[in-house]
């Protein structure tokens, strides 16, 4: 998990935190052959910088059999707080990435008018297309944000109406919560009035059939 201001950190910066944290947790961790060896560590559908997250997921190569709950225990504590291990388990055979297919957000919009949301939230769904553009880089690329939505809804939270049960697949090039926001006030002519906070609440693969998304690791 990504919490707090620690949802600032880049996918780079969280490498090398999650590194560190190996290194000094002990843990006997596999290397790469050949002249330049590295740490056996292959991320999958990291979080965009700024996205606070429930749901990131790693996989570590370890030379020995090792107790996922000393593992857990040994690596969350070698941590900074903010960057949370949830849960370790034994590795399934096959690419952590085919296990990846989806995300669910909840997109908090403080001070936004919930009325408006919701509107917004239908005139965007109502279209089979929202194009927006992301500069990437190899310049400026243009995605389409509604072909990856597969449900969306405004609710309210407390004080504040946020976009909850925003469920997308993945795509590459990917399309981040940045880009559904930029297709609400462009399509639905949503109405920001504070810095929205993206949080990742799931990843795992798409049950076309109930639009909910399965645990990778179950």
């Amino acid at each position: 998990a990504k919490r707090g201001r620690l949802r600032f950190t880049s996918h780079r910066d969280f490498g090398r935190a999650l590194e560190r944290a190996i290194r000094r947790s002990g843990l006997p961790i596999a290397f790469s052959s050949g002249f330049n060896p590295h740490p056996k560590i292959s991320y999958a559908g990291a979080s965009p910088t700024g996205a606070a997250s429930e749901a990131e997921y790693v996989e570590i190569g370890l030379t020995e059999v090792l107790d996922p709950a000393e593992a857990h225990r040994k690596l969350d504590a070698s941590l900074p707080p903010g960057l949370d291990v949830l849960r370790v388990v034994v590795a399934e055979p096959g690419a952590l990435a085919d296990l990846l297919t989806a995300s669910h957000w909840h997109i908090a919009l403080p001070e936004t008018d919930l009325a408006q949301a919701q509107a917004a939230v239908e005139k965007f769904l109502a279209l089979d297309e929202v194009l927006v553009e992301r500069m990437m880089k190899k310049g400026l690329r243009e995605l389409n944000a509604r072909e990856v939505v597969v449900s969306m809804r405004a609710v309210q939270d407390g004080d504040d109406p946020m976009t909850s049960d925003v469920v997308w697949r993945h795509s590459t090039p990917s399309v981040r919560p940045d880009d559904v926001l930029t297709g609400l006030r462009e399509a639905g002519g949503l109405q920001i009035a504070q810095t929205p906070v993206a949080t990742r609440l799931e990843q795992g693969q798409l049950d076309e059939s109930t639009g909910t998304i399965t645990d990778p690791l179950g």
